[in-house]
């Protein structure tokens, strides 16, 4: 499982994610599994930085609490505090360049694969929406939405290479945060990849 905004060139590397322990990994599990905390990553992602009073007008909740989250998520370092408009009790944030990919579940302690299971399911609510979204608004292959299913025979090798290379078209066409050109949307995008439990040489499928 694979999760991180777009990288950026002028951004901080993100490989501060990828080699963590067993204990830094539940906790950036337990941290991620937060509802709240994944909607003011989601908010920090699409408007570029805010307060904890802005994210408790616009997500519903008090400052108090988006204040709190704010400094969960700080100390993971999955966002950081902006110097040049935070002073006194005022502190701005923005969202830090994310990727971590996790281990073989067979790997963890139960506390992690449990915390981990958990970041899975909320997930999977999200990304169900989402794949409802983009068959909702498909408008044709010229729409902002687009939906593209395929099956493939490869080797092992093959689809590391695949998802590699699927990650460096990510970053190609990805803008930076502070180059955004008129008419661009933040776009979500999923892949998954998973060998068919019967393999057939004629399952393959395309479109939406």
């Amino acid at each position: 499982m694979t999760d991180g905004t777009p990288r950026t060139p002028a951004a901080p590397d993100p490989a501060a994610h990828t080699e963590l322990t067993g204990p830094e990994r539940t906790a950036l599990y337990k941290v991620l599994g937060n509802p709240l905390r994944r909607r003011i990553l989601d908010y920090l992602g699409l408007h570029g930085e805010a307060n904890s009073t802005v994210l408790a007008r616009e997500l519903g909740e008090s400052s108090g609490t988006t204040s709190y989250h704010l400094r969960r998520l700080a100390e993971l370092r999955l966002i950081e505090e902006i110097p040049e408009k935070s002073g006194g009790r005022e502190r701005w944030w923005r969202g830090l360049p994310f990727s971590h990919t996790a281990p073989d579940p067979a790997t963890m302690s139960d506390e992690e694969y449990a915390a981990a299971e958990h970041l899975a399911l909320l997930r999977i609510e999200v990304d169900t929406r989402l794949f409802r979204r983009a068959h909702e608004e498909y408008r044709g292959p010229q729409g902002w939405s687009q939906v593209q299913r395929a099956g493939a025979w490869m080797t092992k090798d093959d689809l590391h290479a695949f998802v590699h290379a699927y990650q460096e078209l990510l970053d190609r066409y990805s803008r930076p945060d502070d180059a955004v050109p008129d008419g661009a949307r933040r776009v979500s995008l999923r892949f998954y990849a998973a060998p068919d439990s019967v393999p057939d040489r004629e399952g393959e499928l395309a479109g939406p």
